[in-house]
């Protein structure tokens, strides 16, 4: 069954069209809504309204009025002019899940971009057409500019793509895959396309992911670490825990408790030791720090996932310029991140030193 965008995301349905590769569709109050934004950006061309992006150039030059016959080809050369990234190309879930992700973002229908463009990005999916989208040029501040540029430019046949495993034009995977590139982009489209932060918040989706299962595994082999060096269980009790109150560090400690439940092996305090080293009598503290830090990081990215990160944004007639393409939200989240799953490998290596030292493991 597809996964229909147009409704809230969560993780798990990200990472079942991201990884899993299951197919997307759209929903039909998301293609309404996209419908009605595109219907309020042409009535702006009809009325000769200045507004920025859509008929004026872009950064210092946004005073400058662009002619409506011009309108086509400014989109384009955005696009062009920013798709100037450098390094190896992103890996294949990243690429899926930031394209799943803009076409989310679209959906809100905040944007002004045409129906047939985003249901042209839900073909990548459904065909997995890749394009390669280098690793390196975003600068975050102002969005996914670049990685951004580099998806979109192949909607048009122009840049490079993944097919079948194999690296060729955009024109040619998509003659492959029997799609016909976009002719042309309207108004605003090109902008609607490269403004957001769907290319750090795939890379980060994939990476939570991961990181929640490593919390998982990290837990089990704490309570296996236990086993072995005859841990005292006592530390791991309830009221232990409750009297600090602490989330994180509560469910890791009841979730070494079930771990642990039937074990022999497990001793009492005062049985063989009075406490144990730090790497074992303070795991459910560690581990539930880290817990803590993935729920926060899980919340944010969660939210921006289903967030409208264009600028400017439509709000019925109305055109708002934002700053919703600002990456700092998740840099900070990815950065909590990073120290979480860090702290974690720290106390698994100290955890290591003791199975296998034998001043430290009695024998």
């Amino acid at each position: 069954m597809a996964v229909e965008i147009g409704g809230h995301l969560d993780l798990e349905k990200f990472i079942r069209v991201a990884r899993n590769k299951e197919e997307a569709s759209l929903s039909a109050a998301a293609e309404a809504r996209i419908s009605k934004a595109r219907g309020a950006i042409e009535k702006i061309i009809d009325e000769n309204r200045k507004v920025y992006g859509l008929n004026t150039g872009f950064g210092k030059f946004s005073e400058v009025v662009i002619s409506n016959s011009d309108l086509s080809e400014l989109q384009l050369n955005l696009l062009r002019s920013h798709a100037c990234g450098v390094g190896k190309h992103l890996s294949e879930e990243e690429v899926r899940g930031m394209i799943l992700l803009r076409v989310n973002a679209l959906a809100k229908g905040h944007s002004g971009i045409r129906p047939e463009t985003v249901r042209q990005l839900l073909t990548y999916l459904n065909k997995n057409i890749l394009p390669a989208i280098p690793e390196q040029g975003s600068l975050g501040a102002s969005g996914d500019l670049a990685p951004l540029a580099h998806m979109a430019l192949t909607l048009l046949g122009e840049g490079e793509a993944y097919y079948e495993g194999r690296l060729m034009p955009a024109r040619e995977a998509l003659r492959f895959a029997g799609v016909e590139p976009l002719s042309h982009l309207e108004a605003k489209e090109g902008l609607s396309l490269i403004n957001g932060t769907q290319a750090m918040a795939a890379i980060g989706g994939v990476a939570l992911y991961d990181a929640l299962r490593l919390l998982k595994i990290a837990d089990i082999a704490g309570a296996l670490s236990l086993e072995a060096l005859r841990g005292i269980r006592d530390a791991f009790a309830p009221e232990i825990h409750l009297a600090r109150g602490q989330r994180g560090q509560i469910a890791s400690a009841e979730n070494i408790r079930k771990l642990t439940e039937n074990s022999e092996l497990l001793t009492s305090q005062g049985e063989i030791r009075i406490q144990d080293a730090y790497s074992l009598r303070c795991l459910a503290q560690v581990h539930g720090a880290s817990r803590d830090a993935l729920d926060y990081v899980r919340e944010k990215l969660e939210i921006e996932m289903n967030a409208a990160t264009d600028n400017p944004l439509l709000f019925g007639d109305r055109v708002i310029s934002g700053g919703n393409f600002h990456g700092e939200i998740l840099a900070q989240a990815f950065d909590f991140m990073k120290i979480a799953i860090a702290e974690l490998a720290n106390i698994s290596e100290r955890r290591i030193e003791r199975l296998v030292n034998p001043q430290l493991n009695a024998g």
